[in-house]
């Protein structure tokens, strides 16, 4: 006997529920505004999930690589800022693999922390010599930092895992609670000499070392949040690298890759339209050639939106897009030809200076934080470090612009100076509130994350991120966004 007609229709109707709806097409265009590392990052991933298919636009009136930048001494370019990469950067070394770029050879060199008044500790040769100093010093404290930043390191490094599987987070909470819990998100609102101290950690080794690496990487004191400091005392311990021929070379290097399209014009604001239902931003923009404005189907903010950094406005948005509270803290870059005056560091004869970086601890009548004998970008196997006796460039980190009685005090005769000032990083006191990631339906701000830390891989985390929610949110596909107990289900996707 014949099955009746509807017996065989379920069978195909009960198919066509269990089929998956058709894919969305992706955006038609993106707009990207900034081109250092945090807008060439997320062109990158952004075309990595979105096809090459999508129209991106990379807006930035200066050069490409922001603060990844370089000045030039002799016919030698030489990095003013941005100069180390932390060893367990995978996104950073990612870049470099895929761009076929080199790391660039270490040339050695011992540091020293100075009072102002003479070396609270001075680094030799002899590993076993450091570590005895150490311990004379400070009994166990490097110890405990140490087993503190690997704690917290361990945990920072699951974002791969996550970011590999596909999640993303719509706010910088729920990023740090993912890796943390709440431990991360009370590390952002309490000092890192707080949290050291507890630790049992020494007043003076807080005094004398933590507060020399933050004034170095930072500009600022041992009140900066403890995840910030976290991060930085990473940096400051690990093996690091840099790129060989400088590291804006990354920057240049995604954008080429992705084929985008870089505008040399300053972003002024956003206009929010709406067309058959969906929303589109208009992006104004100023250039040589004067104004003009684009309409895109998604944005991407990596330059700072604080009111201190830009005259950015917002149109038609519904609540009101808010001011993002908070400062920056200035920093001064002082690039530095010419001879060092070892007598002030207690040297009379400059043949027995012995250091090639220099920190500081947090004396009031010290007016330099940091400084360093730094080497070219591209370094050749012959290269060697000029001797302390010898002309040399050095790069020089101040809050205000060395006077030339400062500079005198530093060195005994110069060439030449090249001083770069820069709203540096955010003054991490200055408020205890994170920006928001996401402010529209597909309007995105990544450059917030350096309230929480601000390196090089923190960046190409966040660029990530924002790719990936970009991706998650315009497919709709929520399982994969702000996931709670993201550990055991990434263990049981492996």
């Amino acid at each position: 006997m014949a099955p009746p007609p509807a017996a065989l229709l379920l069978p195909a109707f009960a198919a066509l529920l269990a089929a998956p709806a058709a894919a969305r097409a992706p955006p038609r265009s993106i707009a990207v505004v900034g081109a250092g590392l945090g807008g060439s990052a997320v062109a990158y991933f952004l075309q990595q999930h979105f096809g090459p298919q999508v129209q991106l636009d990379v807006y930035e009136p200066a050069g490409v690589g922001g603060r990844l930048a370089t000045v030039t001494v002799n016919k030698q370019q030489y990095e003013s800022r941005g100069a180390s990469i932390h060893a367990l950067s995978l996104h950073m070394q990612d870049f470099v693999k895929i761009l076929g770029l080199k790391h660039r050879r270490e040339v050695a060199g011992k540091s020293a922390i100075f009072s102002g008044e003479h070396f609270v500790l001075e680094e030799t040769d002899w590993y076993l010599l450091n570590l005895f100093r150490l311990w004379w010093h400070y009994g166990i404290s490097f110890l405990r930092l140490q087993m503190w930043v690997e704690e917290v390191m361990e945990k920072f490094m699951r974002i791969y895992k996550y970011q590999a599987h596909g999640y993303a987070f719509s706010s910088l909470e729920e990023l740090l609670r993912s890796l943390g819990g709440d431990a991360f998100i009370n590390m952002t609102q309490r000092s890192v000499a707080e949290s050291l101290l507890e630790v049992g950690i020494t007043q003076r080794f807080v005094d004398d070392v933590i507060a020399a690496v933050l004034r170095s990487s930072y500009g600022q004191s041992v009140l900066v949040p403890a995840f910030a400091g976290a991060m930085s005392l990473a940096g400051a311990q690990g093996s690091t690298w840099a790129v060989e021929g400088g590291n804006k070379l990354v920057c240049s290097g995604l954008l080429k890759l992705t084929k985008a399209n870089i505008i040399p014009a300053r972003v002024t604001g956003i206009s929010l339209h709406s067309s058959e239902g969906r929303s589109l931003y208009q992006v104004h923009y100023e250039g040589s050639e004067g104004q003009g404005s684009a309409f895109y189907d998604m944005v991407v903010v990596t330059t700072p939106l604080h009111p201190s950094r830009s005259n950015f406005t917002f149109k038609n948005f519904e609540p009101p897009i808010a001011d993002f509270p908070g400062a920056f803290q200035p920093s001064v870059t002082s690039v530095v030809h010419g001879y060092l005056n070892s007598s002030y560091f207690g040297f009379p004869d400059p043949k027995l200076f012995p250091f090639a970086s220099i920190l500081t601890t947090d004396t009031p009548d010290l007016f330099f934080n940091a400084m360093d004998n730094i080497c070219p970008v591209n370094i050749s196997a012959a290269f060697r470090r000029k001797q302390p006796q010898e002309a040399a460039v050095w790069r020089v980190l101040s809050q205000q612009p060395l006077d030339k009685q400062q500079l005198k005090t530093l060195f005994r005769s110069y060439y030449s100076v090249q001083v770069t000032e820069w709203q540096a990083y955010p003054r991490y006191d200055a408020t205890k509130s994170l920006p928001p990631i996401v402010l529209h339906e597909n309007l995105f701000y990544l450059s917030g994350v350096e309230w929480v830390a601000s390196s090089m891989e923190m960046i190409a985390v966040a660029a990530k991120n924002v790719a990936l929610l970009a991706y998650n949110r315009w497919h709709q596909d929520l399982e994969k966004i702000d996931q709670k107990d993201l550990m055991h289900k990434v263990k049981t996707e492996l």
